[in-house]
């Protein structure tokens, strides 16, 4: 049986996968408070790495920053794939203005707080329907802890990209917080940040089928 571990993005939880329909065992990875202000990727990936068991062949399947995280863990444990949903795998797939907030240091001015205050600004950037998925979005940002985004962004835009891991790529076309722009990806799907929400139906066809022929190739 398949065993997938699931990272959810920024200030996200387990919500943004309640639609997924996996034929396996599913496991979250939440995320772990930050030991300190200036706590290291690797050191914090380590952390999180602690709830996969080192001979475990899984899954690490991470959304957004989710996606740099699995990145990281992936070296820690040799037995898993990673599959990157709406992510990126190195600084120079970053936007324009995510380049220009890690070459000045800008994000470290960025008021924690300010996104949850605009849920609609919100909505465009991760581009979002009205209705069920707006709410859940509404809902998520009340609940993100200014600390911890702080933390994440800091990370997230001083990363220097994973150590050449392979990986499977899941992305949606018109994501304007993570432009396609020119990356290849295996899957793109029409849509924006959030696919793992709107998307969730040929998101979990993706994996399933993944993880099947996974398992016919190992039998073989």
């Amino acid at each position: 049986m398949p065993v997938f571990y699931l990272i959810p993005g920024l200030g996200a939880d387990e919500r943004v996968f309640r639609l997924l329909r996996l034929r396996g065992e599913v496991h979250i990875l939440r995320w772990l408070a930050p030991q300190t202000a200036e706590e290291s990727l690797p050191h914090y990936a380590a952390r999180l790495a602690a709830a996969v068991p080192t001979e475990q062949p899984c899954w690490l399947v991470g959304v957004s920053f989710g996606g740099v995280l699995a990145q990281e863990i992936a070296p820690l444990r040799p037995l898993a794939r990673v599959v990157l949903i709406s992510s990126f795998a190195g600084p120079a797939e970053l936007p324009w203005l995510g380049r220009l907030a890690r070459a000045t240091g800008l994000y470290r001015l960025l008021p924690a707080h300010l996104l949850p205050r605009l849920p609609r600004v919100a909505q465009w950037f991760f581009g979002v329907k009205n209705g069920r998925e707006y709410q859940l979005l509404r809902q998520i940002l009340q609940d993100t802890n200014p600390s911890f985004t702080r933390w994440a962004i800091a990370r997230l835009l001083q990363w220097p990209g994973g150590a050449a891991t392979p990986v499977i790529r899941i992305h949606g076309t018109h994501d304007r917080l993570l432009p396609l722009g020119k990356v290849q990806v295996q899957y793109s799907l029409t849509g924006g940040h959030l696919i793992i929400i709107s998307r969730a139906a040929e998101i979990s066809q993706i994996l399933n089928e993944l993880a099947g022929s996974q398992q016919d190739n190992e039998s073989v």
